[in-house]
């Protein structure tokens, strides 16, 4: 059941709203990190309201496993002249499985402009790059929602970096902001190609940077980088990034991965 199904079909209730996750959004044994945070979102963004300003920057904590029913709700932390923050929490079974801060700011004048967050050199073009074919090994909620490309020729030997096109298989009409969320997680952690296929990991935290208040691409494929820059004693750190089809930057993030082995 694609994400806004999900949405229209959630049971309301007084400070947010429920549902049971699908198979088909499951990694492992718990929902796909992207998805727990797309719901946070969108319930604190019905909190906020029409004059809700756009989102600038989430702050999210995977506590738990997330799988079965899925209870979601948010309350408002403060709503200041400009900037708003909304707190969210997802919990199944009594147990609290997500936190997150979400920021949400209109535009102010600013005389600095800087950007650093350049695609990838020798990027190839979605249309031109080869097709991540699903195999067994492959989570569910990728194989099932998503179409993967990778996005940078094959190198040699193994890279701590990830690097690939990816893009909703329903193109429903999501809230942009939505959308971003629910994609911007679906690499695996820049630090797998370094480890045996039988080594767990998975996400603590993520803290995502809007750098756009309207993201906007074309035929639905965003970019995704994952760069992992620093394992040890089983804790590895990676800073990610999206951009849209034209290179424009859209999320600067970063993310804590455990490393069990």
């Amino acid at each position: 059941m694609s994400f806004a199904a999900l949405i229209d079909g959630a049971e309301q209730r007084e400070h947010g709203f429920a549902l049971t996750v699908p198979d088909t959004w499951l990694q492992g044994r718990t929902a796909y990190g992207g998805f727990s945070a797309a719901l946070a979102l969108t319930a604190a963004m019905r909190l906020g309201g029409e004059d809700l300003p756009p989102l600038r920057s989430a702050s999210v904590n995977f506590v738990g496993p997330a799988s079965g029913l899925a209870e979601v709700s948010v309350r408002m932390l403060r709503k200041g002249k400009n900037a708003t923050w909304i707190g969210a929490e997802v919990s199944c079974g009594g147990a609290c499985t997500l936190t997150a801060t979400f920021v949400f700011m209109g535009p102010v004048d600013s005389a600095v402009h800087l950007n650093r967050q350049i695609a990838p050199v020798g990027l190839i073009a979605a249309d031109d790059s080869r097709i991540f074919e699903p195999h067994p090994h492959m989570p569910v909620f990728l194989r099932s929602n998503f179409e993967v490309r990778f996005a940078l020729p094959k190198a040699e030997g193994k890279s701590a970096e990830i690097c690939w096109w990816v893009r909703s298989k329903d193109r429903a009409i999501l809230d942009p902001m939505v959308e971003v969320m629910l994609v911007a997680d679906a690499l695996p952690p820049g630090i797998l190609p370094l480890l045996t296929p039988a080594t767990p990991v998975s996400s603590m935290t993520w803290i995502a940077n809007l750098l756009t208040p309207a993201p906007v691409t074309r035929d639905g494929w965003w970019l995704l980088r994952s760069n992992a820059d620093y394992s040890e004693r089983g804790c590895s750190s990676q800073h990610m990034g999206l951009w849209n089809a034209d290179g424009e930057p859209v999320v600067s993030g970063m993310q804590s991965v455990a490393v069990f082995g």
